[in-house]
């Protein structure tokens, strides 16, 4: 059937299927979890594109279960079924403190029976109650995690190292961990979810009849936004990726996501299909910094909920959303053009940002 959906659409129709079924190949060479709810919906979002002069579309990965969902989901697939493979009990992982890979990470630990280890980040200095105890770190205490701090909040390296002192811990106890980095010099595995995700989306193209003129997604540690990236390339379709900037600016970005595609076309043992033109990222909504909400990540966040009944989350959705007001404005996205937003989840942050979220609304009034 997929092969029918791709032919009978007007531009995918030119992707080498040949090219689609190899990726597909080298992705199942890989272990896999599946726990996530999937394939998750493409819905039309007819009142915003309207208000932003566009037709736009979502790509709901906000629904993809597990603890509220996200797009983690996708890449914990991979992650987890490395671990059962080597027999892991316990799991590590690192994030800020309303991390959704850590939460989702904690979920899918439960599931299997492991133990979660998770440890919190101070990337944003907030000393909101509702920041440091709702939320996502909330639901971490619900599932019965074992918490962890790391006082520095850029400092990758140094977070990975504490993760791997807390293994050590652990190994003389007579545990098994599975240590899942952050670092970008680690092969991010959990982005081949984003190339399956891609794989996905051209099959929702093809049902919709639908030829987008770009995809917006979300990049932070660059692994949904490099194998969502890699996936299409590797598929033959060349629809621009704008990878919207929520941690750092877009030419750290970009030479993050160029490596880290390499690294993905490592993992699935093929040529790497995505050139240097092909990364696009956009720091327009960035300010003033991660987990920190601006103009446009607040238009963000209020445009969805008021026009669509949609909920974002101020630190990655929001800003995607943002960037992708911001850059309907510079004419970098031309009116009428066909836009696929990438709701990559987070919705438990939200109640971690209302104090935030109100004080910002209330100057506005």
């Amino acid at each position: 059937m997929f092969n029918d959906q791709l032919n009978s659409h007007k531009t995918l129709k030119q992707l080498d299927l040949i090219k689609v079924q190899q990726l597909q190949n080298a992705l199942q060479k890989h272990p896999r979890i599946q726990f996530s709810h999937l394939p998750t919906r493409l819905e039309h979002a007819p009142r915003l594109g309207e208000k932003l002069g566009i037709n736009l579309w979502i790509k709901r990965d906000d629904c993809t279960g597990v603890s509220f969902g996200g797009n983690k989901a996708r890449q914990l697939e991979f992650y987890l079924g490395e671990a059962v493979e080597q027999g892991a009990n316990c799991l590590l992982i690192t994030g800020a403190v309303q991390s959704n890979f850590v939460r989702i990470a904690a979920a899918f630990a439960n599931k299997l029976g492991m133990e979660a280890h998770l440890q919190l980040e101070d990337r944003v200095k907030s000393d909101d109650p509702l920041y440091r105890q709702s939320g996502s770190v909330w639901i971490d205490q619900l599932m019965g995690a074992k918490l962890y701090s790391y006082h520095e909040g850029e400092d990758e390296s140094g977070a990975d190292k504490a993760l791997h002192d807390i293994a050590e811990g652990l190994k003389s106890k007579g545990k098994k961990p599975y240590i899942i980095h952050l670092g970008a010099e680690h092969a991010p595995l959990g982005a081949l979810g984003y190339s399956v995700a891609a794989q996905e989306l051209l099959e929702d193209f093809g049902r919709e009849d639908l030829s987008p003129d770009a995809i917006f997604v979300g990049s932070g540690s660059g692994a949904t936004h490099a194998g969502l990236l890699l996936g299409l390339r590797a598929s033959g379709s060349n629809i621009p990726v704008w990878g919207t900037c929520v941690r750092r600016n877009k030419d750290i970005q970009k030479a993050r996501i160029e490596g880290q595609t390499s690294m993905v076309a490592e993992l699935l043992s093929i040529e790497n299909p995505v050139s240097p033109d092909d990364v696009i990222t956009t720091d327009i909504s960035f300010a003033p910094g991660y987990g920190e909400m601006g103009d446009l990540t607040i238009e963000g966040l209020q445009l969805a909920a008021e026009l669509e009944g949609l909920i974002l989350d101020p630190v990655y959705t929001a800003k995607v959303l943002g960037g992708l007001i911001g850059e309907v404005r510079a004419g970098s996205i031309k009116p009428g053009s066909t836009v696929v937003f990438i709701h990559t989840g987070g919705t438990p942050g939200v109640f971690a940002y209302q104090n935030k979220v109100t004080d910002f609304l209330a100057t506005k009034l």
